[in-house]
């Protein structure tokens, strides 16, 4: 058996070649001839096929990110842990008990709670950046009495937003976060001394043009704060899910065209002491 390919004639004694002179320079393609014993080998398409899915998820896994650590501590010794810790991959369902904490084992929570000053900043560490455009928010939940930060669900309308960034809107709109391997996050403060559950939430906008389209990247660090003031009384408290509708005009938008020329974050506004 010969199989023909373009460009060149091979041998099959001696397995040389030689082109064909004149013929080449009238673009006339020149053909490969093979031995009789060698073989082409077809390659098999599952395994193209499994090889492509796994790079599609490697780089999907790679393009998303998590929140797993707050200040210089290791990751998941003071946030909860997520569904998300192997996959990064996001919530989309805004009336998911997901989007509270997108804990992994609900009701159990971080083997440790740290210790914040009121006043303080507290730096909110992405893993391995945020990749995604989108804004980032942050809100805080006091735990009730009778409770620690270590056992308490976070349910019920007691979270207030105290951080919220915004975008630079012009020819593009662009985030302040996008790219960020850490947030800083002032602690008010006039809190009241006591355990909180301190809530991240990235919601990456570049396919939310649909309900359903927007990612949120979500954790939940349980603190203990000191030095507080006690004058903290928040004006709008929310739940979640609840606080969330999908088609909210900050959930749902098309953040590429035409280029919007403002943005509402979803929630509440920041608390301020």
């Amino acid at each position: 058996m010969k199989h023909d390919l373009d460009f060149l004639r091979l041998k099959s004694a001696g397995g040389g070649y030689s082109p064909r002179g004149p013929l080449e320079a009238q673009n006339v393609p020149l053909r490969v001839v093979l031995p009789s014993a060698y073989k082409l080998k077809p390659v098999a398409p599952k395994m193209k096929l499994s090889t492509t899915l796994a790079v599609l998820a490697a780089a999907a896994a790679e393009a998303h990110y998590t929140f797993p650590s707050i200040a210089n501590t290791p990751d998941w010794q003071y946030v909860r842990q997520t569904s998300n810790y192997q996959s990064n991959g996001p919530v989309t369902n805004v009336n998911s008990p997901d989007i509270r904490c997108y804990q992994l084992r609900p009701g159990s929570g971080a083997p440790g709670t740290y210790t914040v000053a009121a006043g303080s900043t507290l730096a909110y560490n992405a893993k391995a950046s945020i990749s995604h455009p989108g804004p980032m928010a942050v809100y805080i939940a006091k735990v009730p009495a009778g409770q620690t930060a270590a056992t308490w669900d976070g349910s019920g309308k007691v979270w207030s937003k105290i951080y919220q960034d915004r975008p630079n809107l012009g020819g593009s709109m662009t985030w302040p976060s996008n790219g960020a391997r850490s947030i800083n996050v002032p602690i008010p403060r006039c809190l009241q001394n006591g355990d909180y559950l301190l809530r991240a939430e990235h919601i990456a906008l570049h396919s939310a043009g649909s309900a359903g389209g927007a990612q949120f990247y979500i954790s939940c660090a349980q603190i203990t704060v000191t030095g507080g003031s006690g004058t903290y009384s928040p004006r709008n408290q929310v739940s979640f899910p609840g606080a969330y509708s999908a088609t909210d005009p900050g959930i749902m938008i098309n953040i590429y065209y035409p280029v919007p020329t403002s943005y509402t974050p979803p929630g509440p506004a920041v608390e301020t002491c």
